[in-house]
């Protein structure tokens, strides 16, 4: 073998592994089952018929609308807020309370948390905790990350921390358009212990929020009974 035949050769695997490692830490950073440090949860492993509505982002001027939706559907859910929507609207969030609703954390300024630091890190989820406090709400803070993300700094600092990172199992308006087609996902993916994940907070979603009375009376026709993130989680 030539002396430039190795070298075309050591370049060639030296451009693999560097596309092989940047494809596995994509895949590490977006997978709904594991990551690197600390727990994950994406549905509970039972064997009752329980399920957790999640509802991402916000709060925002819909939010009555929301609580109205879930007010006539009579179940609970868990608001995944960010921080700075939670600041902006301060009444929100103590609505979403006191209608006996569950906030959970979903970061200050919802930006991507991989390639972060942990001061960031700390930054986002701390200043959050402080704005979901201030809202009323003295449970236990379960967190989620923007997009689902996370990579190193954030499992660290949620390890560190004894918090678990709560994914989703089931995801209806990331596979469609209409209200119709998000119920019939939903009710076909949903298992025992599964959690569901909905975008309503913006007037773009609305056909997720028109999704929810239909979610809701088709899964507890099959014996489905709704809870929020803590209660899942303590089962």
């Amino acid at each position: 073998m030539t002396r430039r035949l190795r070298i075309v050769i050591t370049g060639a695997a030296a451009v693999l592994l560097v596309i092989a490692t940047v494809l596995g830490l994509y895949t590490l950073s977006n997978s709904r089952t594991y990551q690197l440090f600390g727990d994950l949860v994406h549905r509970v492993e039972t064997d009752d018929k329980l399920v957790a509505l999640t509802l991402d982002d916000g709060p925002s001027d819909r939010t009555p609308e929301v609580l109205r939706v879930l007010a006539e559907a009579g179940v609970p859910a868990t608001f995944y807020v960010t921080g700075a929507e939670l600041a902006a609207r301060p009444e929100m969030g103590r609505a979403i309370v006191v209608a006996g609703h569950e906030l959970g954390n979903h970061t200050y300024t919802h930006r991507r948390m991989v390639l972060v630091g942990g001061d960031t890190v700390r930054e986002e989820i701390e200043s959050t905790d402080a704005q979901i406090r201030a809202a009323g709400f003295d449970g236990d803070i379960t967190f989620r990350p923007p997009y689902g993300k996370k990579l190193v700094a954030l499992p660290r600092y949620l390890d560190a921390h004894d918090r678990t990172t709560v994914m989703w199992d089931v995801e209806p308006d990331s596979v469609a358009v209409d209200a119709t087609t998000m119920v019939d996902t939903a009710l076909a993916q949903t298992r025992p212990g599964s959690i569901i994940l909905l975008h309503v907070m913006y007037p773009a979603r609305q056909s997720s929020l028109d999704a929810i009375p239909g979610i809701v009376a088709g899964l507890q026709a099959e014996g489905f009974r709704f809870v929020t993130v803590s209660e899942l989680l303590g089962s």
